[in-house]
């Protein structure tokens, strides 16, 4: 998981030499952040979008980097709805039965899965 505040400080620190990019997982934008450093446009790039990160809600930061979807269902702490997590659960028990996981995976990360609901 991405953090907002992380990707902020990043953008507003290192943002002229695209650090925030690859943080974010945009490699190829962080490429040519590094590449045209020396002209300084990536610098006033990088002040823009260091202001739209700030005005971005957390809930648009995780939709759009992390791949949590906005809205829908009640979430959990780590974004994960009720419905999502009953979902994962028995894809987990559908795994052990099958002989996929072993019994200490499936309760690991079974125990994963309630501790984050």
């Amino acid at each position: 998981m991405k953090s907002k505040s992380v990707a902020i400080l990043l953008t507003f620190f290192l943002g002229g030499i695209g650090v925030h990019k690859f943080y974010l997982g945009q490699n190829l934008g962080g490429v040519l952040y590094l590449l045209f450093s020396w002209t300084f446009i990536p610098a006033l790039i990088a002040f823009f979008e260091f202001i739209g990160l700030l005005l971005m809600s957390d809930q648009q930061f995780d939709a759009k980097f992390n791949g949590i979807p906005m809205g829908g269902g009640s979430l959990s702490g780590n974004g994960r709805s009720a419905r999502d997590t009953t979902g994962a659960l028995s894809e987990l028990k559908n795994l052990y039965d099958m002989g996929a996981i072993t019994p200490e995976e499936y309760e690991e990360k079974r125990k994963k899965l309630l501790k984050d609901l």
